[in-house]
């Protein structure tokens, strides 16, 4: 659906309904909010509520101080666990009664982006399968009412908030970060966004505690993930595929704490890469037979690491291993990428050479 078309479909919905619910992701509300649509409703003079959904994945105090600051009522809750959806009831309820004094019904419209739950809430209201859910954008196609109380309908209507710029478009999942020809403008504007909403997320997850901007954020991030082109510099374009990637997937969140094993290693292996870059070697079995002598000479219980990009690919080497196994999975989980080959070497201590794209 065009954005024009869905912004026409969004206001018939709101002058159809007596009340407007809307539904955001409570791990990305600077995002998932839609502040155009606030004002329509505002406009209208029709009460107007936030529901933040999947509030099981953000802090209790975090939820409480964004909820005292909020202007607009919120109710924080957690659709999938059943969280909350008391209080949500109250909520529609308190806001709903002096609109029942002028009328016998009161029809309440949930609107939000694509995926952010609002046929799981309708579910969880109604306390059965009122309507269907599944994790595509627009599956609620007609409109249906669905009685919440006697005197309370729920409007489930395909009123969903368009996506208007590909940035917010690519930010939001909407399009895969790996075929983005230019991937560092959204990555810039995710980056002010998460310093906007709760900047320790950065520190939290790639540990970066002092910054002058946004640029300087990714570049760091690229160094600390061994993005590196010839010549030593960040490769901007990848650190900004790999960190969207993140947070399409959902392994990077405003308050996700990851496990720091990862930063406990030593980057190394710089020479080595250089030469495979100098001579395009891909192929694990020809850099070890070349360089496993230098390779193997730095086997030991120091987990150590070497990541280079070349020629599309990534080239990794990790050693300090007891099972090759635990080298393959963390060059995946610092890439982000999917190995395609690789080779194992050593006895007691192991290392790995893997080609991941």
């Amino acid at each position: 659906m065009k954005a024009r078309k869905a912004w026409r479909v969004v206001r018939e919905v709101i002058d159809e309904a007596d009340m407007v619910i809307e539904v955001v992701d409570a791990r990305d509300p600077i995002g998932t909010r839609n502040r155009k649509l606030e004002r329509l409703v505002q406009e209208e003079g029709k009460p107007l509520l936030i529901v933040m959904n999947k509030a099981d994945l953000v802090p209790k105090e975090w939820a409480e101080e964004y909820k005292r600051k909020s202007e607009i009522p919120v109710v924080f809750i957690s659709a999938r666990e059943r969280k909350g959806t008391g209080i949500l009831r109250k909520e529609i309820k308190r806001l709903a009664k002096p609109l029942l004094e002028e009328s016998e019904r009161v029809k309440v419209a949930l609107i939000g982006y694509p995926n952010v739950g609002k046929s799981t809430i309708i579910n969880t209201l109604k306390g059965k399968r009122a309507v269907g859910t599944a994790p595509i954008p627009g599956y609620t196609k007609g409109k249906q009412l669905i009685r919440l109380s006697k005197r309370i309908w729920l409007l489930d209507s395909p009123g969903v908030v368009p996506i208007d710029d590909f940035d917010e478009l690519v930010i939001k999942g909407g399009f895969p970060a790996d075929k983005i020809d230019e991937p560092v403008k959204p990555a810039l504007k995710l980056i002010s966004r998460i310093l906007e909403t709760r900047r320790e997320a950065i520190t939290e997850k790639f540990g970066i505690e002092e910054f002058e901007g946004e640029e300087e954020i990714l570049r760091k991030i690229g160094e600390r993930r061994g993005l590196i082109k010839a010549g030593g510099e960040v490769d901007l374009e990848e650190t900004a595929r790999w960190f969207l990637r993140e947070w399409q997937t959902g392994r990077f969140t405003l308050f996700g704490k990851e496990d720091r094993r990862e930063e406990e290693f030593i980057r190394d292996f710089k020479e080595v890469l250089d030469e495979i870059e100098r001579d395009l070697l891909l192929d694990p079995r020809r850099i070890l037979w070349r360089y496993g002598d230098e390779l193997r000479g730095k086997l030991d219980g120091t987990k150590r690491v070497g990541i280079r990009e070349i020629e599309g690919f990534t080239v990794g080497i990790a050693t300090g291993f007891k099972k090759c196994h635990g080298g393959t999975k963390l060059l995946e989980r610092l890439t982000g990428k999917h190995v395609l080959a690789s080779e194992c070497f050593g006895k007691k201590w192991k290392g790995v050479v893997a080609i991941l794209e």
